[in-house]
């Protein structure tokens, strides 16, 4: 049989659409892949863009009105934080500074009333009586002198503290203050102004010159250190009471 030959598609419609046929299906699906990678540039571009760059005008100023409000808001907060901060800080100072001026003053109630030892400047004075004519009410005279001249605190022998309960009292040829026999010498320890204590007794016609009329001698000390450790005994009274 003679040998037909294939028909040529070029020269039949049908055989150009079947040639094309793949071709616009390859077009299709690149087209198709160019418009996905273009869509996800396009998301990865917005993802990576400000949150707010969708957000309207009018949305986006209310948005800052919003913020401008809170951030008042926060900076009264603080403010008021910072002004009760302050108010503590001053008050706690303040509390500082009154218990220290409290402590203070205690302790200096304590040595007027003898209940605390003390130190500081002040005198030595010795008063001898070999013949025993310095009676009680004569030591208690030398007493007021040094308090008059401004002793802060006194003792007499290191055991007898004298404060404004103290007593002077004869006792068998003995003088006792505030219950304890004092024996002779007597030693005098005043805590005050050195010169203005030793002035107070020394002057002519004073205690030592006093003193030398009675058979005795006073000698008197400066001293830049007195230490008195003898405390008074306290008493609660019995009848007074604080006012109200």
């Amino acid at each position: 049989m003679p040998e037909t030959d294939a028909p040529d598609p070029l020269e039949h419609p049908q055989g150009w659409r079947d040639l094309l046929r793949p071709r616009a299906t390859q077009l299709v699906v690149a087209v198709l892949i160019g418009a996905l990678a273009f869509a996800i540039t396009v998301q990865v571009n917005d993802d990576d863009s400000d949150d707010y760059a969708g957000v309207r005008g009018d949305e986006l100023v209310e948005l800052l009105k919003s913020l401008d409000v809170a951030n008042e808001r926060l900076s009264a907060q603080i403010d008021d934080l910072t002004t009760t901060r302050d108010g503590l800080l001053s008050s706690t100072r303040r509390s500082e500074r009154a218990e220290a001026q409290a402590k203070v003053r205690a302790e200096q109630l304590a040595i007027l009333a003898g209940t605390a030892g003390a130190t500081g400047p002040g005198i030595e004075l010795v008063i001898r009586d070999p013949d025993k004519n310095i009676d009680a009410p004569a030591l208690l005279d030398a007493i007021e002198e040094l308090r008059d001249a401004g002793a802060e605190a006194i003792a007499i022998n290191g055991v007898a503290r004298v404060v404004a309960q103290t007593y002077f009292l004869d006792d068998d040829g003995q003088v006792r203050v505030g219950g304890r026999e004092i024996k002779r010498p007597y030693r005098i320890e005043a805590i005050g102004d050195a010169d203005g204590l030793a002035e107070a007794v020394g002057f002519r016609g004073g205690l030592v010159d006093r003193v030398a009329t009675r058979g005795g001698s006073a000698t008197v000390t400066k001293q830049k250190k007195v230490t008195i450790t003898a405390l008074a005994d306290v008493k609660s009274p019995e009848y007074a009471r604080p006012t109200s």
